[in-house]
């Protein structure tokens, strides 16, 4: 009898630790594409797309002036401009940021179509109004209403297809004359386990690289102190270098911290090695700071009274507050990034808002890798099942992420008129510019409390956040601009009921809510141990281990169950999530804590994750800080494992500030000399 039970298990298994998805569509603006009520008239789209009828007319409009003769080539020409509208144009455009007028055309070299070369025999030798082939230096230059062929610019098939087409190296999505087309190239085998090592034995939330490219890291704790680490090299047996006794900047006097309250996020000025400027994330107690003093998220601009919140855990509503402050290293030096130490004085107050209840606060900030905008995940605010319903409410900052411009400072009264938060601005593409029922700050909406997001570093527009849920399903959500997640009207893909709504609901009908993309249930985990929450994490892009490139790791911070998602197609925002085991490696530098006496670590708690300047991933735990090593150090297999050692290259650690300059002021003089020499040379 027994024997059968665990054969039975072993049959569910599957059904436990594997998860399908719906795709990820995204525009070229990085929103997610509009449920059409009818076809385009024009471009024939239906159902999803990236445009409305006005964008349908504007391409008309364009295809009109082309004046193209030849029917064979206006179809062609037709297909390509109405690619802008296909739902995955941001993938179709995103390999030829110099040529923004054609998107990426299916070649043979790596499409079993290939459409550019059709492209090239239909169109070749037929004149073009205003052609959208023209390189991106002619097209600045061109004339409007100036007729060409695609031979004036491009002297062959092969020139034009390596200008317009794929390559064999590249793996992104394709247009094929009807939709996009994916990549079917196998990826990496699925990891058989993740293999990692303890090297260090602090608790931390925070772990950011340092701007500078070097090996060194910023650690933080939820009590409120920043210091700066040295990681050890791959293989080389090291731990993590730190003076816990001389933090990079302590603010505990200023955090209030508590159970789900802290300094919770810390972000870098993407210009940081040159102005010194960094952010902290954190909550403060208003009975306790009079500068802790933000309006409450709870009052009369959406509908809500906070004199009728009852209150939590003793506390008053908006007793406590959200913030986000901005600091910088010495001033007064000309190399920021080799300060070992900030001046704990705030520089500017970026965002305050008191929080209704004592939960779901989020309070991670991110700068865009691409845009360099400051972004803030906020949590519902708390309460079972948003009793509120902020995270629906498009005026209210909760349940939402927010994106801010805090390069550009609005003064007092440009403040005071707009009704912002704090000391920023709004960036001119924030998705209230297209609804402008949303408040100017929100990016997206519809979370219970993002916990932990991130940017893939390979590709941008994929914007992952792990989102807690309530009772049952823990979700991974590929982000958009002004996309709706769901929460309260689903809690992942499942409909929900809440238990209480004085603040009203929201029909499922009045949202085109996005599902998540991976994700798990609390019914296939152990939860006896607490509450299933999910931990979000980063797309693997180290080659470390080269069976987990490429993938989204992701856990849960109660149960320490850990995730790899793996994209099929690629590029398709198509995702299978797998749990993964994990095990200590050999000769770790720190002995990891061990379930009992088996050889299984514990983490205990999963707080976080990190990433550094090499692509090595950290998890950061209540009992230490564990990195992703190579998988034979656990006896994992992985055919793709190399013993190269060019996989484990180190990192350079930044010069001394004197050493520095020299180099420096070498390279300035040498800039000089060649400046010189090409000036003095005769064409």
């Amino acid at each position: 009898m027994k024997a059968f039970k665990i054969f039975f298990l072993l049959l569910l298994l599957p059904f436990f630790f594997f998860s399908g998805s719906l795709a990820f569509p995204l525009c070229t603006d990085s929103s997610a594409p509009l449920n059409l009520k009818s076809p385009l008239t024009f471009c024939s789209y239906n159902g999803s797309s990236c445009c409305n009828s006005t964008d349908d007319t504007l391409i008309q409009d364009q295809f009109k002036l082309m004046s193209i003769n030849d029917s064979a080539c206006a179809l062609v020409v037709k297909s390509i401009l109405c690619s802008k509208c296909n739902p995955y144009s941001a993938e179709l455009f995103s390999d030829q940021p110099k040529i923004q007028t054609v998107p990426v055309l299916c070649s043979t070299t790596n499409s079993e179509i290939d459409f550019c070369g059709q492209v090239w025999d239909t169109c070749s030798n037929t004149s073009i109004d205003n052609s959208p082939f023209a390189p991106s230096l002619q097209q600045s230059k061109a004339i409007t209403g100036s007729s060409s062929k695609i031979t004036d610019f491009w002297q062959s098939k092969s020139d034009f297809c390596k200008a317009f087409g794929t390559s064999s190296s590249n793996d992104s999505v394709c247009f094929d004359g009807n939709s996009a087309s994916f990549n079917t190239t196998p990826s990496s085998p699925n990891p058989k386990g993740l293999c990692i090592e303890k090297i260090g034995n602090g608790s931390y939330l925070n772990l950011v690289p340092h701007p500078d490219g070097s090996n060194r890291v910023f650690l933080s704790n939820q009590e409120g102190k920043i210091w700066l680490a040295t990681v050890p090299d791959q293989e080389s047996g090291g731990t993590l270098e730190l003076d816990e006794s001389n933090p990079f900047l302590d603010l505990t006097d200023e955090v209030h911290y508590d159970t789900e309250f802290g300094l919770l996020g810390l972000a870098f000025h993407p210009n940081f090695t040159t102005n010194g400027r960094f952010f902290v994330s954190f909550n403060c107690d208003r009975s306790q700071s009079s500068n802790c003093s933000g309006t409450c998220a709870c009052n009369s601009g959406i509908g809500c009274d906070p004199s009728k919140l009852p209150s939590d855990n003793g506390a008053k509503p908006c007793q406590y507050q959200s913030v986000i402050a901005e600091y910088s290293v010495n001033t007064s030096s000309t190399m920021p990034s080799m300060e070992n130490n900030a001046i704990p004085k705030e520089v500017r107050r970026i965002f305050t808002m008191g929080l209704p209840f004592t939960s779901h606060h989020a309070g991670q900030i991110l700068f865009g890798p691409e845009d360099g905008y400051l972004y803030f995940m906020m949590g519902d605010g708390g309460g079972e099942g948003d009793p509120y319903n902020f995270a629906q409410n498009k005026k209210s900052l909760l349940g939402k992420i927010l994106r801010l411009d805090i390069n550009n400072i609005p003064s007092s009264a440009e403040i005071n008129k707009l009704g912002l938060w704090g000391s920023y601005s709004i960036p001119g593409d924030n998705p209230s510019v297209d609804d402008s029922a949303l408040q100017p700050e929100i990016w997206a909406l519809g979370f219970r409390n993002p916990w932990r997001c991130s940017f893939d570093s390979a590709r941008s527009s994929y914007f992952f956040c792990g989102d807690v849920g309530q009772d049952k399903y823990e979700e991974v959500d590929l982000i958009s601009k002004g996309g709706n997640y769901g929460w309260r009207a689903y809690e992942g893909p499942n409909l929900y009921q809440p238990k209480s709504s004085p603040g009203g609901n929201t029909s499922i009908n009045s949202i085109n809510a996005i599902f998540p993309v991976m994700g798990y249930t609390h019914s296939s985990v152990n939860t006896a141990i607490g509450s299933a929450s999910i931990t979000g994490g980063y797309v693997y892009r180290s080659m470390v281990d080269p069976c987990m490139h490429g993938k989204y790791l992701y856990a849960d911070l109660y149960t320490g169950g850990l995730w790899a998602g793996l994209e099929s197609p690629e590029s398709s925002g198509n995702y299978t999530s797998i749990e993964i085991p994990f095990n200590c490696g050999k000769n770790s530098p720190i002995p990891c804590d061990e379930i009992g006496g088996n050889s299984v670590p514990t983490l205990n708690l999963i707080f976080s994750f990190g990433e550094d300047n090499r692509k090595d991933v950290f998890l950061l735990a209540s009992n230490g800080v564990y990195r992703v090593v190579r998988p034979s150090r656990c006896n994992y297999e992985c055919s793709k494992e190399k013993n190269s050692s060019s996989a484990f290259e180190p990192v350079p650690s930044p010069p001394s500030s004197s050493a520095h300059q020299l180099k420096v002021m070498f390279l300035i003089g040498f800039f000089f000399i060649l400046v010189s020499s090409c000036f003095n040379f005769q064409f």
